[in-house]
């Protein structure tokens, strides 16, 4: 987005300067900026927070996603997100289940040369079953594992507690005990000069600017076809599309329907609407509680009532947002579980979804007992109004474009919002620590439901200070655990399928997270620049934010034939000669103009 203090800056320029700007601008967008080069790194356009690179701890979407290239888990996905060899290429369980016994084959190494042994793996799993601070990434994955130990160096035997239908070797990134032993594990940022077992590796990371990783030459599938990777930061996705029109960056993802549908027909930009794994939420505070069954943060104590979160569910209609907030990109949201999981998606017998109902939302409120006021607005059992706090991602335009909806129908039933906009970190945050009313949360979900369940448990429940385990409510329902624990241990897919769309419906019966969406990823890159990228799965997938690393990882620099396709625009010799005459002639105020919109439309 371009600031306030641009128009100022251009009433100054002459007319001059401002035709010579409006000519960079066009030639902006049509030139690339790099031909074919596979020393240049492919650049990424980044426009949400990071938390940390620490995979003990790490939560938020851009960081976990950055460190799918950097560590391998035991097992991991294949392109069609099928359990495919990561740092074991072989496994096998005993007869019973209670036995897991991973195989290392000595060729993977360290991106520093050193081989990954078993003693990594137990170094790893072991941290985090001992270690509270180290469980906010993976702890619910690794509550069923009585021990792990090393049998040798290329061996890895876990035994469970019982039974359990998902793979204990997938998920939990690998790290490398010669580095993290030698460090505060739960303090170590992990955000310059990494060793990891990836296809590439972070050099370093400038806060709010950039993160660049380097190709890894020891990774054993082969050495990425690119040096590495730049994630380039920008304040927001209009600025991303600005800087992906201009040949700033290479790919782009999280654009909203009205920049994909601006860049139809881009020049040597090609777009790409993927398969969605994510869904978009709106959560409800149900009266948050830490490890220890104490109250914590300050929801709305009025929201504890289930009848009054049911009227919220009945107040939001998803196929109006689905219709106007994403021009029909996606799919209605039922359970937690994305369209794309269909062994796992909808409801289970006996459940179904709380319709969009503004007159039985009203006429269920006038029952509980929360009467209008003379201004509309309903109060609470003592008398106060009910009007709640509102927070969204100010990074996510559709966040606010929801929230617009919600006040209106909200207002409708009696309620009033106080909106608030603020940065993913600070959602984050105060989500973790039940500091909200209403917020749009969603997280994106691997093939197995077993994690996105297990944050939901009773278990996951974070400490008073919010660290430890990550939970989604802070909620806590002995008969969602009940249904938990049965799919966990359930060895019979079939039955298994069944369990879990039980367990996603009651949580979605306590009224605490209702799933609005399942986005369709809208992603665009220059075609000019980069091809090959490997999509998951492989028919419709996505490029970006996958369950493993193939989207980056197969791509390889653009043929100089579709480097210099000639759409009618102009010969590539014409652009340098011509800029410089532009820039001759307006002088120095375009540059200073130049300079201030790059800083200004990024972090």
């Amino acid at each position: 987005m371009i600031t306030t203090s641009r128009p100022r800056l251009l009433r100054t320029l002459t007319g001059v300067a401002v035709a010579a700007l409006l000519t960079l601008a066009g030639l902006a967008v049509t030139t690339p900026a790099h031909a074919a080069d596979d020393s240049k790194p492919i650049k990424v356009a980044m426009f949400n927070d990071i938390d940390t690179f620490n995979p003990f701890t790490a939560v938020l979407l851009q960081s976990t996603g950055i460190n799918r290239y950097q560590y391998e888990a035991l097992v991991g996905y294949g392109r069609n997100s099928e359990p495919d060899a990561g740092v074991a290429d072989k496994w096998e369980t005993s007869e019973d289940g209670i036995t897991w016994t991973f195989h290392i084959p000595k060729d993977r190494k360290w991106s520093d040369g050193k081989a990954i042994t078993a003693d990594d793996v137990v170094y790893t799993y072991t941290s985090i079953m001992k270690t509270s601070a180290l469980q906010a990434a993976n702890g619910g994955l690794v509550t069923n594992i009585a021990d792990v130990k090393a049998t040798d160096p290329q061996t890895v035997v876990m035994t469970l507690k019982s039974a359990q239908a998902p793979n204990p070797g997938q998920e939990i990134p690998i790290v490398p005990k010669h580095v993290w032993e030698r460090q505060d594990a739960a303090k170590f940022a992990a955000d310059k000069d990494v060793v990891g077992s990836g296809p590439f590796t972070i050099t370093s990371y400038k806060t709010g600017q950039s993160v660049q990783l380097k190709a890894n030459p020891n990774f054993w599938r082969g050495e990425p076809k690119v040096s590495g990777v730049t994630y380039v930061a920008y304040k927001n996705s209009d600025a991303a599309v600005q800087g992906l029109k201009s040949g700033e960056v290479d790919i782009a993802d999280g654009l909203t329907p009205a920049q994909y549908d601006s860049l139809k027909g881009a020049k040597n930009i090609a777009r790409h609407a993927g398969i969605g794994r994510r869904y978009q939420a709106l959560a409800i505070n149900p009266g948050a509680i830490d490890i220890d069954g104490k109250p914590m943060g300050d929801g709305n104590p009025a929201l504890k009532d289930p009848k009054l979160r049911k009227a919220i569910f009945m107040a939001v209609d998803k196929k109006t947002l689905l219709d106007r907030v994403l021009q029909g990109l996606g799919d209605l949201g039922q359970t937690e579980v994305p369209k794309s999981y269909e062994n796992f998606f909808g409801f289970a017998d006996g459940y179904q979804e709380v319709p969009f109902d503004l007159d039985g939302a009203n006429k269920l409120l006038d029952e509980a007992g929360y009467k209008k006021g003379s201004n509309g607005i309903r109060e609470d059992k003592d008398g106060k109004p009910l009007k709640f706090r509102l927070m969204g991602r100010n990074t996510e335009p559709a966040h606010a474009q929801m929230a617009d909806f919600l006040t209106s129908w909200f207002k409708e039933i009696g309620i009033g919002l106080d909106v608030s906009m603020v940065t993913p970190d600070k959602v984050n945050e105060d989500s973790t620590l039940g500091k909200y009313d209403l917020y749009f949360t969603g997280w994106s979900l691997g093939p197995d439901p077993d994690n996105q369940l297990a944050m939901n448990t009773c278990a996951s429940r974070p400490n008073a200070d919010g660290s430890g385990n990550t939970s989604e409510n802070n909620w806590c329902s002995p008969e969602f655990d009940a249904a938990f624990k049965a799919q966990h241990a359930e060895l019979d897919e079939g039955k298994r399928q069944e369990l879990v769309k039980k367990a996603f419906s009651i949580l979605y019966d306590a009224y605490v997270s209702d799933p609005i969406w399942y986005i369709k990823p809208l992603e665009a890159y220059r075609s000019d620049h980069f091809t090959g990228f490997g999509l998951q799965p492989e028919k419709g997938g996505v490029i970006l934010n996958q369950n493993g690393y193939w989207g980056l990882y197969g791509a390889k620099p653009a043929g100089s034939d579709s480097a210099s396709d000639d759409d009618g625009g102009l010969p590539g010799w014409v652009i340098p000669v011509g800029a410089i005459v532009v820039i001759a002639a307006a002088g120095g105020a375009i540059v200073a103009s130049r300079r201030r919109s790059t800083a200004q439309d990024r972090e």
